[in-house]
Order: C-alpha cells, then structure tokens, then sequence
C-alpha cells in the first residue's frame, strides 16, 4: 500500500501577522513530500511514525465526538490500518517551518475522512474555510494551536492567499523566472525549531500594548505590503518592504531568531546583499532569505547552505 503524495509548504508572508489577521501568502514547495506506507520490514523511523499515527487516530476519534465537530472518519479502516504497521514515510524535515505535520494531516484527511471536501470541486470560500478549520482542529495534536494553513496547503497544492482569518482563496503568484537573478531562498540554521514555545513567547509578548502597537503599525503594514508586491510581481517595491519587515523582524522578534544568526540577519540589512526573515515559527529549522542577486548572497552566505525555491 502506498497513498498519493503531499508536499511541504513555505509561508512566503504571514508568521506571526496572520494570527492577528495581516495578509499572507503560502505556496507549496514540492521539493520534499510525504505519503502514507505499510511496510514488510519497517524502520526504526517507520515504528515511531506509527506509534504516532496511533495515538493521532484516538485523538480524531475523540474529536469527531465533539458536539461541533465539523469532519468524521472512517476510524476503523484508519485503526486497521495502523495496527498493520502503516506509516507515514515523509522527505519533510520536522521542525523546519515547512509543514511536516501538515502533509500528515492532509494525508489522513484525503485518505479516511467520511464526505470529504474534494479538490477537485469548486471549492468556494466556504468550503476553503470549512476545510481551513477541519485542519486546524486536526493539527492541534502536534503543536498546540493551528490555523489549518499547512495542511490546506498541502492538500491543494496551490498557492493560498489569505486576506484575513475569514478571507483565504487560491491564488495565483507570477510565474518564475528561469534564469532570474532574484531568488527566494531557504538557509539551513542547522538547528531544529519547535512551534509551541514560538508561539508562546509571541502571545507572552502580545500582553504588551507596545507590541501590540508595533505588530499594528510595522510588522502587519509591510508583511500586507509584501504579499501585494508579490502578487503584483512589482519586485523593486516588494524588496524595499523585504528590507523593512527583516529589520523589524531582528529587532522585535529576536528571540525566533537563532542566536548565531543575529549578525547574519544585520549583515543582509547593511549590505543589501539579501534579506532574512523567519520561515514558520522560528526559533531553528529554515530561514527565509531574499535577494536581487543569487550569486551575490551566494558569496555573503559562504559557508552556509542554500536551497533556491522561487527565481525572479
């Protein structure tokens, strides 16, 4: 047995904004992927998957009980098929901001959910948000409190552009260009991050009304500025906003910001070479770059790992 596959994600804009309702903008990476597996002769990381996969089938039992519980699943098949030794054999590294609960979560939807929304149907606003909040409700076990987005993304393998909490749809982002010298980029920081105390430190911070302010007027102003220029393909406005969120970023944020990273971070403010910002959460796993010239920060960032996702 072998499932279909789903890829990781990459939150272009939007960590930390769209909890408070800025604008962002996810798109998949397909780069690394997942798909559900039985196995003959499991690996270590097979059994430890299934252990997992055990524990996440009584949570979707408990949680299809809920009086509004808005998604049911076929859990026999599911606890059938775990009991079988099924896994979720997956490229995506854990902790790296790019969706490896995600593609689990879409996985196990796609496969055992009763009356599922399809993606092949017109999928209204409605149904998006029906779909957004199934997720999140799924994707709760692993870190907590999720907004859905990983998982959606990955089921959809589009684009998604979310307007606020209410307001996400399909969107479509300029095609790449093959030999741009711009690029997206991710860095390695070598170091794996966890969801859960990001977010803590972020809702710990939000008690104060000067962040408050800060995330109003700065850091939700140019992530919402960001996203336009994107979708526009306007790249001299969208660097100019870049260069703006990665300062206010170091210097608001720097707790999500691997230590030996800060002077790596200022370094790509003060010599315009690129520009840094957090992938999901923070605090390890992949760093965002951006650049006008790959080569440039290839030169800057020597010594450092790069993977390019998106030419301009």
């Amino acid at each position: 047995m072998k499932g279909p596959l789903f890829y990781s994600k990459i939150l272009l804009f939007g960590e930390y904004g769209i909890i408070k309702d800025s604008k962002g903008l996810s798109i998949p990476y397909n780069f690394y992927n997942g798909a559900l597996k039985v196995a003959d002769d499991p690996s270590s990381e097979a059994k430890n998957s299934n252990e997992s996969l055990k524990k996440f089938a009584l949570y979707l039992d408990e949680l299809q009980q809920e009086p509004d519980s808005l998604v049911s699943f076929d859990i026999e098949k599911l606890t059938e098929d775990v009991e079988n030794g099924m896994y979720f054999d997956s490229s995506i590294p854990q902790g790296y901001g790019v969706g490896s609960s995600g593609a689990l979560v879409a996985a196990i939807y796609d496969k055992y959910a009763n009356d599922k929304i399809t993606v092949l149907e017109n999928l209204t606003r409605d149904k998006l948000l029906k779909l957004k909040a199934i997720f999140g409700a799924m994707e709760s076990f692993f870190h907590g409190k999720s907004s859905g987005l990983d998982p959606l993304n990955s089921y959809l393998s589009l684009p998604i552009l979310i307007n606020s909490k209410d307001n996400i749809e399909p969107a479509g982002i300029p095609s790449q260009a093959v030999n741009g010298k711009g690029a997206v980029f991710l860095l390695d920081s070598g170091t794996v991050g966890e969801t859960a105390p990001m977010v803590q430190i972020f809702m710990e911070n939000m008690k104060q009304e000067g962040f408050r302010n800060m995330l109003k007027d700065q850091f939700i102003k140019h992530t919402d500025a960001c996203v336009d220029d994107f979708l526009k393909g306007d790249v001299k406005s969208l660097f100019k906003n870049i260069k703006q969120l990665s300062n206010t970023v170091l210097t608001n944020f720097k707790p999500m910001i691997p230590a030996q990273f800060h002077k790596l971070w200022k370094q790509g403010i003060d010599t315009n070479d690129y520009y840094l910002k957090l992938c999901g959460s923070g605090g390890g796993g992949y760093i965002l770059g951006f650049t006008q010239d790959i080569e440039k920060a290839r030169k800057a960032l020597d010594g450092y790992k790069l993977e390019v996702v998106y030419n301009f």
